[in-house]
């Protein structure tokens, strides 16, 4: 029998090409924006994809502040935060949040989605989100991704 000359390569991290990609999350879905653009910083979109190396590109989110949840989800979804001090539970609504710092729902929703570990972290900082229509990162030239 002939060996086979396919070869599975595992990419190393300076060989990874990256790419900047612009999101419009007006209109969109919290849930179904959080899930593509966690792929997104992922890489898993990529043919490259290697689960132990940092495959992802940078993801600009613009217009954080209307994103929206379906249902009665906007009056009773609640962010929980903890102070560290007896009694010192916060509760949150969604429709507060948005209100007060909109970058954070997005944040928060793309952080749950991705892995809790290094690698995790390192991936979260390619996260770009945005209140407006406006961002400072031209001179990266970022290129618009159209959702699903």
């Amino acid at each position: 029998m002939k060996p086979s000359t396919k070869i599975t390569r595992s990419i190393r991290d300076e060989e990874v090409p990256r790419a900047w990609l612009v999101v419009d999350a007006e209109g969109q879905t919290l849930g179904r924006l959080a899930t593509q653009v966690a792929t997104l910083i992922r890489g898993k979109h990529k043919a490259l994809y290697t689960p132990h190396v940092d495959c992802g590109d940078f993801v600009i989110v613009l217009n954080a502040d209307k994103i929206q949840l379906t249902g009665k989800r906007t009056e009773m979804k609640q962010y929980f935060h903890y102070t560290g001090y007896p009694g010192g539970g916060r509760i949150q609504t969604f429709t507060d949040l948005v209100k007060r710092k909109p970058e954070f729902v997005i944040e928060h929703a793309v952080k749950g989605m991705l892995p809790k570990t290094r690698l995790g972290k390192a991936m979260v900082k390619k996260l770009k989100v945005y209140r407006g229509d406006t961002h400072p990162h031209e001179a990266q030239s970022p290129q618009q991704f159209n959702l699903l």
